[in-house]
């Protein structure tokens, strides 16, 4: 009798100390330390920081897997389609050189820009794409998905602006929609241009080298002459760009022996390929031989170059014109009907849908590398399935598979969730404890944003948020790799499901 009073007045002690826990605003963490604030922040601090140095690292993410945005059965496509720069050809870091020194002789050439623009050396680890460029103000600058400015990352030329800068031209961080895409997900009608594509970075740094010799030197100049001088420059020197790597391909392609593997793959499962490409023939054609053998032609049920996407996908009607492999010209015969082994420019979706019979587009999976040009019509218009191929997403995994970059990471959720828990105390002596940590976190975010690129950080994150890069990649992306050749890990019947985030409101499950 005795021991069942007992038992029975603890746990009337202990309901009444829920009870009286219940009554209060504070959070588990915060009960446990609240006996005495100052004392019980930096317990709070040192138990965290020994939690999280106590646990194990989440185990290193494959260089070569597949990313899922929306779930993809790949037993259900009969047709694949690529285009053929930065997707089935792959190129190294010279062509970005290239491009910009063949850009920078026309600005001083053609354009008359000052002389010593010629003398501006290429600096390869300065930029990244997904970049926003302001065309009236002159400024390169990082957006997240939520349009706004990550600040430490707005540059004028080489310099970059302050957040006191920032907030002076454009007085919040925040950019109206309408000023980032305008009224066209292209944004060719906006103040702001998305600088998407690899071939961007000598672009970008063309710009920012001119202007900061313009600026540096008081010279008065125009920005948006500048821009578009430059993005004319480098548009213009893409032929004589062609014919230099069509004959050094070994010294501006990456090799890649499993690419043809992977198609042969394809074809063995009597699946049906096909290229379109804004390239010209001999251009791909010397690619391809390179990549895959002379008899690459015979592999792809369809090759049609000088497509001009994104007109390609949009346009209702603009004729195939057959493309003379042997005379280098296209012929001026109607097409009627498009064959293998032949080639064919120009001419739009729809035209090449009546002519193939290809009409069920759940059955239609197309690679790109640009968002815009290769994806967004297809996705957003036609139903297609798409997968986008970025080279730099094997390059950040290698970065985030890093003991450093996992410890840093890991200790920075520790500590956002220990400032936003105890941010309830608001003496003096608790507010100047936590305005140290944030000075800690904001140290942790500089340092893993600098292990991927000093001035921009990653391509597909902000300190917090994915970047506006990012945002397209999900909408318009049903998978993404690094390779094409990365579906070689899974069978041609695997079924790529995607992670299931947890939205604010919900629960995290264990097993997340």
């Amino acid at each position: 009798m005795a021991a069942t009073r007992g038992i029975n007045m603890l746990c009337k002690n202990i309901y009444k100390t829920f009870q009286l826990f219940s009554r209060t605003k504070l959070t588990p963490w915060q009960r446990f330390y609240s006996n005495s604030k100052s004392a019980s922040l930096w317990d709070s601090y040192n138990h965290a920081k020994q939690k999280c140095q106590d646990e194990v690292l989440p185990p290193d993410v494959p260089l070569d897997q597949v990313f899922v945005n929306n779930e993809l059965d790949m037993d259900n496509i009969t047709a694949y389609g690529f285009d053929y720069d930065f997707t089935l050809a792959c190129y190294r870091e010279s062509l970005l050189y290239l491009l910009y020194n063949l850009a920078k002789e026309v600005l001083v050439n053609k354009h008359r820009y000052p002389s010593e623009v010629a003398k501006i050396d290429y600096q390869p680890n300065f930029a990244i794409r997904g970049l926003h460029y302001d065309i009236h103000k002159g400024l390169l600058m990082k957006i997240d998905a939520f349009h706004q400015i990550q600040l430490g990352s707005v540059y004028r030329g080489l310099t970059q602006l302050s957040t006191d800068e920032v907030l002076s031209v454009y007085g919040q961080i925040t950019l109206p929609k309408a000023y980032v895409e305008g009224p066209l997900f292209t944004g060719q009608n906006a103040p702001m241009q998305h600088l998407t594509d690899l071939f961007s970075i000598p672009e970008i740094m063309l710009l920012l080298n001119v202007q900061d010799y313009l600026e540096k030197n008081n010279i008065i100049f125009s920005p948006d002459i500048l821009f578009w001088d430059v993005k004319s420059s480098i548009q213009s020197v893409h032929p004589i760009m062609h014919k230099i790597v069509e004959e050094h391909v070994e010294d501006y392609i990456v090799d890649n022996p499993k690419l043809r593997v992977f198609l042969e793959r394809l074809l063995n499962a009597q699946k049906k390929l096909f290229i379109v490409t804004n390239s010209p023939f001999t251009f791909v054609d010397q690619g391809m031989k390179f990549l895959i053998g002379s008899d690459w032609r015979e592999m792809f049920d369809l090759t049609i170059v000088r497509a001009r996407k994104p007109n390609f996908f949009s346009e209702a009607a603009r004729p195939f014109r057959l493309y003379d492999t042997l005379l280098k010209s296209r012929t001026w015969e109607k097409v009627g009907q498009l064959e293998k082994g032949k080639v064919y420019m120009e001419g739009t979706l729809k035209e090449m849908k009546s002519k193939t019979g290809w009409l069920n587009p759940q059955e239609i999976l197309y690679f790109g590398d640009h968002l815009y040009s290769d994806l967004a019509d297809l996705t957003l218009q036609y139903g297609w399935r798409t997968g986008a191929i970025i080279k730099e997403v094997s390059d950040e995994i290698e970065i985030q598979n890093a003991e450093e970059y996992k410890r840093s990471v890991h200790w920075l959720d520790y500590l956002q969730n220990l400032i936003s828990e105890m941010q309830t105390y608001d003496d003096p002596e608790s507010q100047a404890i936590i305005t140290e940590w944030e000075k800690e976190r904001d140290h942790l975010r500089l340092r893993t944003k600098a292990m991927f690129n000093p001035q921009f950080g990653s391509l597909f994150r902000t300190y917090h948020n994915p970047t506006y890069f990012s945002r397209r990649l999900f909408r318009f992306a049903d998978i993404y790799m690094s390779s094409v050749t990365n579906l070689l890990k899974y069978s041609l019947q695997h079924t790529f499901y995607p992670r299931r985030g947890v939205l604010p409101h919900e629960f995290r499950s264990p097993f997340m």
